[in-house]
């Protein structure tokens, strides 16, 4: 597929939008497809309030032939001033219902498969939380881990607005995202490769950026890091560090893709309004498991 500029249809991604701040607003509204049939994957952080949420996906597809869509953990807040007042499962499957219906695909659909470049490739959004499992030092139980975060004044604000209900914690919460997933990824079409959309790094390596390692332990679980070499993985995208860049496990691409607060992306080169294009594994429909 090639527009009349010479532009080729591209599976492009991004995340942490957080449309909140006017600046990021902006930018959303300056982003284009450079091709008429590009598709979207949005890995997650749009927003805190319902509306905000609902007001940049409806944007976005009307601009881009597909938009897909994986949670993060700021569309899971409960917030003061969002007439939305539900919590943990319901907020997300308000969430969902609302996405479902502006076409949007969510971690509850069937998998679109891209035939574009680099494909057929199944694209799956995933809902996988965290359970404080990535921590610096590993050999820190998760209670220290947490007191030590206390301590230096690095504690993530879900701690205070994202609420599990009906489970007893978000560990819980997470483990039941996990099983769900691991499910859907074993009946996954072995001649498809997939792309892998969460909003969370999926491996921990990521997180050693970190200006604040204590940070990490909200950044996923360790049940995940084994995914992509157990699954036809062609690429993996993600967000929530706010440090763009692609590192590459076993021969698969992993993408940060966020946009991140207007602090953070005025300092980078180039332009915020464009989205990153997915990159995929060189062998991705060769015989690589």
């Amino acid at each position: 597929m090639t527009g009349r500029s010479g532009a080729v249809a591209r599976l492009r991604a991004i995340s942490d939008l957080h449309v909140t701040h006017e600046e990021n607003r902006r930018v959303l509204l300056a982003l284009r497809p450079e091709h008429p049939d590009d598709w979207l994957l949005v890995a997650g952080d749009v927003g805190e309030r319902f509306t905000d949420i609902e007001w940049a996906l409806r944007l976005l597809c009307d601009r881009f032939a597909k938009v897909i869509w994986a949670p993060g953990n700021h569309e899971l807040w409960t917030v003061p001033d969002d007439p939305c007042r539900a919590r943990g499962e319901d907020k997300y499957r308000a969430l969902v219902e609302m996405c479902q219906t502006l076409g949007v695909h969510t971690p509850e659909d069937p998998w679109p498969v891209w035939h574009g470049e680099g494909g057929p490739l199944a694209v799956a959004p995933l809902f996988v939380l965290y359970d404080y499992s990535f921590r610096r030092p590993a050999w820190l139980s998760r209670e220290a881990a947490l007191e030590q975060a206390y301590e230096a004044g690095v504690v993530c604000t879900d701690e205070f607005l994202l609420h599990p209900d009906p489970h007893p914690t978000r560990q819980d919460w997470c483990a039941a995202r996990v099983e769900a997933t691991e499910v859907r990824l074993a009946a996954a079409d072995p001649g498809v490769p997939l792309v892998l959309v969460n909003h969370f790094p999926l491996v921990p390596d990521p997180t050693e950026i970190l200006r604040n390692p204590e940070f990490a332990q909200w950044c996923g679980t360790d049940r995940t890091v084994d995914w992509h070499r157990r699954h036809r993985v062609a690429g993996v995208v993600y967000g929530h560090l706010h440090v763009p860049r692609t590192t590459w496990h076993d021969g698969v691409p992993f993408q940060e893709v966020s946009l991140g607060y207007p602090r953070e992306w005025r300092r980078r080169p180039g332009k915020p309004t464009a989205p990153h294009t997915v990159r995929f594994a060189a062998d991705v429909h060769g015989a690589r498991a």
